[in-house]
């Protein structure tokens, strides 16, 4: 196994306009993260991923990009970034930048001449397409529901967008598209950035001739992701990407990937494929929507048996050829401690036994803010209060097709971006001392309980839980490159697995539920020595040899000789 150092690092995923304000605008800044660098570092953290900064209109919060070569006026300017990127590194931290690269917003400059007229020079910026019989070009439905297509009145043509009408998709056949990204990523990377996540990269290329997706149900639109997501001549793109920029710096890269399992992973972060590091895997997303993942706000029940199946699958699959991103929650997802937790009773307990859980597989770590803390979901009154577009189209759609309102806005609370992007809860003061002004979304109701200074001053907290965990890591390698094994893969409560690396070995047990399981020491586990490296709870002086009675989300991690 390779060591390299962002495998060994632990990464704390930013929302710049949810972290902290620093001029009382109700929007974060780059000064508030400049704010807040050395709770960064005293954490334990190594690499910020700091979502986009860029110019943009904000149709999607900044993953619409109308300038990639300046920062949003909302977080400040390139001074302030180039200072952010001078105090990081001065403590010993690095800056991952989040960039999108399918495409752009509707107001960037390639799309507005793009647009003019059907001869300008960059009209094949773009997917253009004229429309069939009055219809769309073809039935492929938008990630942010609807077609993927969008009129243009102007030229009487249609333009494709994946995601919102104003995120028009570029086209990576055009070689003038390829070379202006890569100067690009080389201008930040000369500025002095140490890595990149890559947004939507799995769709960068589309099914030649754009046909359209089986529809057996004769729907105006359907999913066709097989037809946009992780074609062949991705790898062929990505290879050429590193090939010509990225491989001449010491960088992390990490790619979103929906809709693939670890062996077509593999094709993205195998150690001989030189494509990425790493790779955000979905499956694990996708357990509670119904549909197998395809209907994210259609609600089932998940199994412990299914979680633990996925994330081995993962973890055996990569082991020794690629390498694994780690990670329950970031600003697209729910919080992990509302949905894999308990955030009720157990609220404390049940982070620190997902705390646990991530930062002892194999892979690289990535908390996002407020993790640490056990932020919670937020239940907001109205939808009104939400900010987030795919939730709005979600609800908009859902009043076309009749659903009963009751029941939409018991899938948002449960499922909305914004769960993620309420503010991030620093103090018991007025808006959680994220801002002195209103926040552009509103701070969750439980911020007098759950905040950063109330955590820190708790030495039980879940705060000092990470950074007992992220202490342990750095100083233990069996922690980072440890083969994973899986224990009792049929218990419906426990999720049990060692990491062994040559002769040291960990041995992880959690209770996933509020239950009160027994474990059963093996005959092997049994004989051996053992040592409690952390757990969540307070041990009895003295428990039985052969078993014990694990609490409410109980988790321990043992050292074994």
């Amino acid at each position: 196994m390779n060591s390299t150092w962002w495998k060994e690092a632990a990464v704390y995923e930013i929302y710049p306009a949810s972290f902290k304000d620093s001029n009382g605008d109700g929007i974060g800044d780059l000064k508030g993260v400049i704010s807040k660098l050395d709770y960064l570092k005293e954490l334990g953290i190594d690499v910020l991923w700091i979502c986009p900064i860029y110019q943009s209109p904000g149709e999607d919060n900044g993953y619409d990009i109308s300038d990639y070569y300046a920062i949003n006026s909302e977080f400040g300017t390139m001074e302030d970034f180039d200072n952010l990127l001078k105090e990081a590194h001065a403590r010993g931290l690095k800056i991952m930048m989040d960039l999108v690269l399918n495409h752009t917003s509707d107001q960037h400059p390639w799309f507005i001449e793009s647009r003019s007229s059907k001869d300008n020079p960059k009209r094949s910026y773009y997917i253009w397409r004229e429309g069939v019989n009055g219809m769309y070009p073809n039935n492929w439905e938008s990630y942010f529901s609807g077609s993927v297509w969008e009129h243009d009145g102007k030229t009487d043509e249609y333009f494709m967008h994946l995601y919102s009408k104003h995120q028009p998709d570029l086209n990576w056949r055009n070689d003038e598209v390829v070379h202006g990204l890569y100067q690009m990523i080389r201008w930040w990377l000369e500025k002095g950035v140490d890595g990149f996540r890559f947004d939507a990269i799995a769709h960068i290329v589309k099914a030649k001739g754009l046909p359209n997706a089986n529809n057996p149900q004769h729907l105006p639109v359907v999913q066709a992701y097989q037809l946009f997501s992780n074609l062949e001549k991705v790898h062929l793109m990505l290879r050429k990407l590193n090939e010509e920029v990225l491989m001449d710096y010491d960088i992390m890269t990490v790619g979103e990937t929906s809709g693939l399992g670890p062996e077509q992973a593999l094709e993205y972060v195998g150690d001989k494929r030189h494509e990425l590091n790493m790779v955000f895997q979905f499956e694990h997303m996708t357990l509670d929507s119904a549909s197998n993942g395809t209907g994210k706000w259609e609600m089932r029940s998940w199994t412990l048996l299914e979680l633990k199946k996925i994330m081995s699958r993962w973890q055996t699959t990569l082991h020794n050829k690629g390498w694994n991103a780690n990670y329950l929650g970031n600003h697209d997802q729910p919080r992990p401690v509302s949905r894999f937790g308990n955030d009720q009773e157990y609220r404390v307990q049940s982070a620190k036994m997902l705390a646990t859980w991530m930062l002892t597989l194999e892979g690289t770590p990535y908390i996002y803010q407020g993790e640490e803390i056990g932020m919670c979901n937020v239940s907001y009154d109205s939808i009104s209060d939400y900010r987030d577009v795919e939730t709005l189209n979600f609800y908009e759609h859902a009043n076309l097709q009749g659903r009963p309102g009751d029941q939409t806005m018991a899938a948002i609370r449960a499922k909305s971006r914004d769960n993620a992007r309420t503010p991030m809860q620093w103090d018991d003061s007025a808006q959680a001392g994220f801002t002195t002004g209103e926040p552009w979304i509103k701070v969750n109701k439980n911020y007098e309980e759950v905040n950063v200074a109330s955590a820190v001053q708790d030495p039980d907290s879940i705060y000092h839980h990470y950074r007992k965990l992220l202490a342990l890591r750095k100083k233990n390698k069996v922690f980072v490159y440890g083969e994973y094994k899986l224990l009792l893969p049929l218990d419906p409560e426990l999720y049990v697995y060692t990491r062994t690396l040559n002769d040291e070995r960990l041995l992880i047990i959690l209770n996933f539920f509020d239950g009160t399981p027994v474990f059963q020491w093996s005959d092997e586990l049994k004989n051996a020595s053992r040592e409690l490296l952390i757990a969540n709870y307070e041990l009895p002086a003295e428990e039985d040899k052969n078993m014990f009675m694990l609490r409410p989300y109980e988790a321990r991690v043992y050292k074994l000789t």
